[in-house]
């Protein structure tokens, strides 16, 4: 029988909704069911890397005025504006976790999309990290990250509870005014080439090709409703658990 993941609905919410969300999946998982979702944010959103000093965002101008969330997981600032996320909720051990990188694994579809879509891509080699900046996660290109014309496009990050994995991130479509020095895929194609929702069709189909699993479409259950309220009360929507650093 076909290993089958849950897809669940693109939906644009704010901040805390959507990395409360992304934390009940991780807890999903760890009970041993898969999910993917792809999502898009209400406004212009900063997420700060879980162990990212909160005064970061007061380095830009542009960024500080920007409504802000801290992340489940690790890495620098990410501007959520004209691009895509997703989130990928995996259980412990096979067939869902093996030697391969899944960080690695997720990016190789993305590039396989673009280059569909006539858009050369690479993936940063070990030994090729760069820092251009700071703050900005799309600033700091390490391996696997994706780059278009030298520019990095799409990047992830992980966490895990008790085996069960979450991998999160960014796939940036178009330059946003927040972040101008950060050009996306439209911008290196010079038009656009497809909306948040076609994108994501795109990607769950190529993501069901490469591992032969079922992509299948589901909805929330009532308990993870539940559970994104309270997390998103406890953590995400605190004040004192996001300025913590």
């Amino acid at each position: 029988m076909p290993t089958t993941i849950r897809l669940l609905p693109l939906a644009a919410a704010d901040g805390p909704t959507n990395m409360a969300a992304d934390e009940a999946l991780l807890e999903t998982a760890a009970r041993g069911a898969a999910s993917l979702r792809f999502y898009t944010w209400t406004e212009p959103t900063l997420s700060l890397g879980y162990f990212q000093p909160a005064a970061a965002r007061e380095e830009s101008a542009r960024l500080s005025g920007l409504p802000w969330v801290r992340r489940a997981t690790g890495g620098a600032a990410i501007v959520h504006h004209r691009e895509l996320t997703y989130a990928l909720a995996l259980p412990p051990g096979p067939p869902w976790q093996t030697k391969e990188n899944w960080i690695c694994r997720f990016h190789h579809v993305v590039q396989a999309v673009l280059a569909d879509h006539g858009v050369r891509s690479r993936g940063v080699a070990c030994g090729e990290e760069q820092k251009r900046g700071d703050v900005l996660c799309f600033l700091h290109q390490t391996p696997a990250d994706v780059t278009v014309d030298g520019s990095k496009v799409a990047g992830s990050a992980q966490r895990k509870l008790r085996g069960a994995l979450l991998q999160h991130g960014s796939i940036l479509l178009r330059r946003s005014e927040f972040a101008p020095d950060l050009p996306g895929i439209h911008d290196a194609a010079g038009r656009d080439l497809f909306t948040p929702e076609g994108l994501a069709e795109l990607l769950a189909g190529r993501l069901a090709a490469a591992t032969g699993w079922r992509v299948v479409p589901g909805d929330w259950t009532g308990d993870e409703t539940a559970r994104i309220a309270a997390i998103r009360a406890e953590k995400y929507a605190n004040r004192q658990w996001n300025e913590k650093r």
